[in-house]
């Protein structure tokens, strides 16, 4: 049986209530808090973020552009009106652009990929064609080659097994993969592993066009001569400018040269239109694909290889380009040295009205609300600090470069980094450190949802309950509490919270402002009002949800960080990885059983038993009592400073200060130095982008990277990292624990 939402939300409704207790505040200040939320909504509006989406989404302002600083200026102009200290932030940065693009298929039908969205009357910037980048992935190989085509399905590791179990090489070949399944910096980085000497990457309608709806103009969806545009670095290694990993891009920053850079993609790779694919993937022989790998074009899809050769012949142009952060602050009444920061792009591949100026625009209500507080005597205590960054499209650029450059005060003075990035209508979405998750829901309970009338909160539950099958209902009935997710990669995150340590959430809504313009010409203000959040609800919607957790983070008496929950999660994940082992010691020892049984069979014949795989080594014993026994002693820790925060209604000045820079520091120490395997930027322990998944999370990376690639002497290193990260975090927690109890 399913609900309806109707049903759900009158339901819902009734059962609503007000929040009483908000975490952090002791019970004199809860009553004031709640009083300047309410008058911090009543400076939010949609008709002000219509406008300022308007302008800064009226020409493309990709890095670089005139535009990009133009937007930049703008909006520290607003900043200081709104009563902030207010700077622009200046990098230069590797970004390469176009020189040069051909895609051909030779042979009997020839055909010459167009390369080239077409302008829409019903789409006002559309056509500004002299301004636009074209159509290509930045930090692709230069390149010319001449080969067969194979299709890769998603083009991640898995795809490249079915091929081999078909007899089908990528060796010498140009590759032409999906959209989706992986961040697409993957693809070309697996396409090069095994061989290939050139990749594409198109959309397929199935999942980003008419298959999934009306195209547009008519409808939100993908049109055929639709381009997604993106980066390929390679972000799992490090992001920001490549040249200079671990350090600002200033002007004395010893640089690397190109040819030292280890995250550009090592072939060329250009993005296509489903109107470009459909020429290319008709020419491809070979079996048929398996279902899972079928799209929605009009023809039968086959791996290949094509009879007929592919041309791709790509040049760039690798210049330094200035990039335009906006830096806007605030400084707390009691606690200036304490900063909660709040931030978001404003960079975008070309008009950028959803991504990112959806979720800019709300961020820049919050900074004018928050000032018109500030006006009226309602300074925070602690300083908060309001950021627009420019360059995260091609590599997280100008986040990476001020965290790189300010690192020091960063570990020193940052309590919590919240982001967001393209925002439309529909579901509370939210990201990040597992500490913040009670703090969120609180959050959430009391931001009411424009379209429902409901919290944020009984939204995003009743939709779990209307989406639920009769064998999970039971399960989530009456079950309101939102578990937050892990953050991978993909924003500005990344290099607080993963380099830094630092305490850092994504949040957004989204959900019911589906549409194909994704990173094309087509991701515009027109198309933002018709499609994506008409009439700007939902961007007023994200403003009061982070603009709540701005104010109760920079106001709390004791910072609302629940490391009881994170201790919790933690544990969670641990579990996983265990069952990941036993898992993976029962299929090596099927398949070797397998093997031997099929090598008994051919033993009188050594040429048929040379063509089978060999056998893999058994999974060793792994002894993981460190891990257990650094998290029995974390939990018990946890639990006891839970515990007594709940029961501390007042403290002293001194005790508090103490306890609150232990608290917003703990994190860091989840933090080894030495970094990942392979990749020593990203030093987190507990939250890491996959090597091979990009944006997609990998908790615990260190050991879950390990046994997933059967390293096993790596994985008994990373045992001993994790149990020693985990007592050090428990140690300093120890500490706070021991302010409190005296």
């Amino acid at each position: 049986m399913r609900f309806t939402f109707s049903i759900l939300f009158a339901f819902l409704f009734s059962a609503s209530f007000s929040q009483q207790k908000i975490s952090g505040f002791f019970t004199p200040n809860v009553s004031k808090q709640l009083e300047a939320e309410k008058q911090f909504d009543g400076y939010l509006n949609a008709k002000d973020q219509d406008t300022w989406l308007k302008f800064l989404s009226a020409r493309p302002h990709h890095v670089g552009s005139a535009q990009g600083k133009a937007n930049a200026e703008y909006m520290a102009n607003l900043f200081r009106q709104w009563g902030y200290e207010t700077e622009l932030a200046t990098y230069n940065v590797l970004f390469p652009t176009p020189k040069f693009r051909q895609l051909e298929l030779l042979g009997p039908n020839p055909y010459k990929a167009k390369l080239q969205e077409t302008a829409l009357k019903e789409d006002r910037t559309s056509g500004q064609l002299s301004e636009q980048l074209p159509t290509y992935n930045a930090f692709s190989a230069d390149g010319d080659v001449t080969a067969e085509l194979v299709f890769v399905n998603w083009g991640v590791p898995a795809d490249y097994e079915v091929l081999d179990k078909m007899g089908i090489s990528v060796k010498g070949k140009i590759v032409i993969a999906k959209y989706g399944g992986s961040w697409r910096g993957i693809k070309p980085k697996v396409a090069a592993e095994h061989g290939a000497i050139g990749c594409l990457i198109y959309s397929d309608p199935h999942e980003d066009g008419y298959f999934q709806g009306d195209v547009y103009p008519v409808g939100s969806y993908r049109p055929e001569q639709s381009v997604q545009r993106g980066s390929v670095m390679d972000m799992p290694v490090y992001p920001g400018d490549p040249t200079t990993p671990f350090v600002g891009s200033t002007p004395d920053a010893k640089r690397l040269k190109r040819e030292e850079i280890t995250t550009i993609m090592k072939i060329p790779v250009l993005p296509i239109s489903y109107e470009d694919a459909l020429p290319l993937l008709k020419s491809l022989k070979g079996p048929v694909v398996p279902e899972a790998w079928r799209g929605s074009l009009p023809i039968t899809y086959h791996a290949g290889p094509s009879e007929t050769k592919v041309h791709l012949k790509l040049e760039f142009n690798w210049d330094f380009k200035p990039i335009y952060n906006v830096i806007a602050k605030l400084k707390g009444s009691e606690f200036p040295d304490q900063w909660v920061i709040r931030g978001n792009h404003h960079d975008g591949w070309v008009n950028g009205a959803s991504d990112p100026l959806s979720g800019m625009v709300a961020e820049m209500d919050e900074a004018r609300a928050i000032g018109e507080l500030a006006k009226k005597g309602m300074v925070p205590k602690r300083t908060v600090v309001f950021c627009a960054w420019d360059g995260e499209e091609p590599s997280l650029l100008g986040s990476t470069e001020w965290v790189e450059d300010h690192a020091e005060e960063l570990k020193k003075k940052a309590v919590m980094y919240l982001n967001s990035d393209g925002n439309s209508r529909g579901f509370i979405g939210f990201g990040g450190s597992h500490a913040l998750e009670k703090y969120v829901n609180e959050v959430a309970n009391d931001v009411i949802d424009p379209q429902t009338g409901v919290s944020v909160s009984e939204r995003r539950y009743a939709r779990a309950l209307a989406s639920a099958d009769a064998s999970s209902i039971s399960r989530l009935y009456g079950n309101r509490y939102m578990k937050i997710s892990a953050l991978g990669a993909g924003s500005d995150y990344s290099p607080f919270f993963q380099h830094l340590g630092i305490p850092s959430g994504n949040v957004g809504f989204g959900g019911e402002g589906s549409g194909g313009e994704y990173h094309s010409i087509y991701d515009s203000y027109d198309h933002f009002i018709r499609f994506k959040d008409p009439g700007l609800q939902y961007g007023v919607a994200l403003a009061k949800t982070a603009g709540r957790m701005m104010l109760r983070m920079a106001n709390a008496d004791v910072l609302p960080f629940d490391y009881s929950i994170l201790t919790n999660t933690i544990n969670g994940y641990f579990s996983e990885i265990k069952s990941l082992i036993e898992n993976s010691r029962s299929s090596v020892e099927m398949q070797n059983k397998l093997i031997a049984d099929k090598v008994f069979e051919l033993a009188a014949d050594p040429k048929e038993k040379m063509k089978l795989p060999v056998a893999k080594p058994t999974v060793p014993f792994l002894d993981f009592s460190s891990v257990e026994n650094a998290l029995a002693q974390l939990r018990k820790t946890t639990d006891a400073l839970k515990n007594a925060v709940s029961k501390a209604d007042k403290l002293d000045a001194e005790t508090l200060s103490s306890l609150n820079q232990i608290l917003y520091q703990a994190e860091q120490k989840l933090l080894d130095e030495k970094g990942l395997p392979r990749r020593p930027w990203y030093r987190h322990q507990i939250y890491a982008p996959g090597y091979y998944t990009g944006y997609g999370v990998k908790t615990l990376p260190g050991l879950r990277e390990g046994i997933e690639e059967n390293n096993w002497t790596e994985t008994k290193e990373r045992i001993e990292v994790l149990s020693k990260t985990l007592l050090k975090f428990d140690s300093v927690l120890q500490e706070g624990l021991s302010i409190l109890q005296k």
